[in-house]
């Protein structure tokens, strides 16, 4: 009997040895796969985007590509998306140390400085703090982040102290005061300008923001609205509506990657409780949602009655890869794996041949199948700027927090 019973014990220790060396080697397995993935990302994006330089005005921002005009789509430098190209080079530079890559963000970082004192529309953080700010972050140099600054001060002007938000657009046909989901990602360079030496004023006007929008922009499963429309002098809600979504009641799958990603930096800057359960809610939303195809690359509206014969959206899919990577750091044990792992599902499935570029193709873009518009019948089933700015920034995160 006591033979047993020791017989029994030395199994099971010899069992659960077996396990952590099993489990272990699975984790340094992976490591390695993904640290060759994102090395190899990496010098693709280099060779990529020097192909990309070829073939784009010197006075324009690239944005999409023209598949049967075989042409890249430049935008003006206030196109919202203007900060994404730069950005990108940047990361690439820190990663590869490619000159030409170097030359060519500066270059594009002295086109688009005029866009600091930009106060048409709220989209500046992402036009300054994705250029700038990687800028900055890689180079510390201080002109950049007087420029930083000065946008953070230039974005803060679109405040409505009634409804305690900043206006998204001007008064429209259909929308008296909008403002939508999108709006959330611009917080991060007002929390970043209070707390790298500007007005204080910048985070109080985010954490506003933050907590109007975590009021009125949510249903009860935690999916988001892409627009409300306020009373800017009350704050009264006119209206929950979509601009770029299948309906009104849908959950449009970028704007949920926009309010993922958004308040879980708000959580960041402010260590705020529930920015981080807000965030959570938000990602139960997507991992749980029977619309979630396996390769985790989401149809382009989680609603659409003819899944799955409609796109996908790459670009919804690497903004929420980036976000569950950072949420990931917020979390422990089941859940941070869970967001780790969904992360690490959507980073192969973009460095697929599904949805990544051949060399040389696409114009010198990165990814494919991405959706801006749909029901505006623009971008649909294309290569765009931001899908691939996203798409490095979550390689670079991966590999900085869950490989180093």
């Amino acid at each position: 009997m006591q033979k047993n019973i020791q017989y029994m014990i030395l199994r099971k220790i010899t069992i659960a040895v077996f396990m952590v060396f099993s489990i272990t080697g699975i984790a340094q397995s992976t490591k390695k796969q993904m640290s060759k993935l994102i090395q190899d990302e990496f010098q693709f994006a280099d060779k990529q985007y020097r192909y990309l330089i070829k073939n784009i005005p010197q006075d324009k921002m690239p944005q999409s590509y023209n598949i049967s005009a075989g042409k890249v789509i430049s935008r003006e430098i206030t196109w919202w998306c203007s900060g994404f190209y730069p950005g990108s080079l940047w990361m690439i530079y820190e990663q590869i140390k490619d000159p030409e890559i170097r030359k060519e963000a500066e270059r594009t970082l002295a086109l688009i400085e005029p866009n600091k004192t930009f106060t048409r529309d709220h989209d500046l953080g992402f036009m300054m703090l994705s250029s700038f700010g990687n800028a900055y972050r890689i180079t510390k140099d201080p002109k950049y982040k007087d420029i930083i600054l000065t946008s953070a001060g230039s974005l803060s002007t679109r405040f409505c102290p009634g409804m305690q938000a900043i206006l998204s657009w001007g008064k429209m046909a259909d929308f008296k005061g909008p403002v939508i989901i999108d709006n959330m990602m611009n917080l991060e360079m007002l929390n970043w300008a209070s707390q790298n030496g500007g007005d204080k004023k910048y985070q109080e006007i985010a954490i506003a923001h933050a907590n109007t929008t975590m009021k009125n922009h949510f249903r009860a499963d935690y999916s988001s609205y892409h627009v409300i429309d306020y009373n800017i002098n009350t704050g009264e809600v006119l209206g929950k509506k979509t601009f770029q979504g299948y309906s009104d009641s849908s959950a449009w799958a970028r704007g949920q990657g926009w309010a993922l990603y958004g308040y879980t930096m708000m959580y960041r800057f402010t260590k705020d409780q529930k920015y981080l359960d807000q965030a959570r809610n938000i990602a139960g939303f997507i991992l749980n949602n029977p619309a979630l195809p396996e390769d985790k690359i989401p149809y382009w509206d989680f609603n659409d009655p003819k899944i799955p014969e409609v796109p996908r959206d790459a670009s919804a899919a690497a903004i929420m890869a980036s976000a569950f990577l950072e949420l990931g750091q917020y979390t422990k044990a089941k859940e941070k794996q869970r967001y780790i792992d969904t992360a690490r599902q959507i980073l192969i499935s973009l460095s697929g041949e599904k949805y990544q570029s051949e060399p040389g193709e696409n114009g010198g873009f990165l990814l494919k199948h991405s959706t801006g518009g749909l029901p505006l019948n623009s971008e649909i089933d294309v290569p765009l700027i931001y899908a691939d700015y996203y798409f490095l920034e979550a390689l670079k995160r991966y590999k900085d927090w869950y490989l180093l």
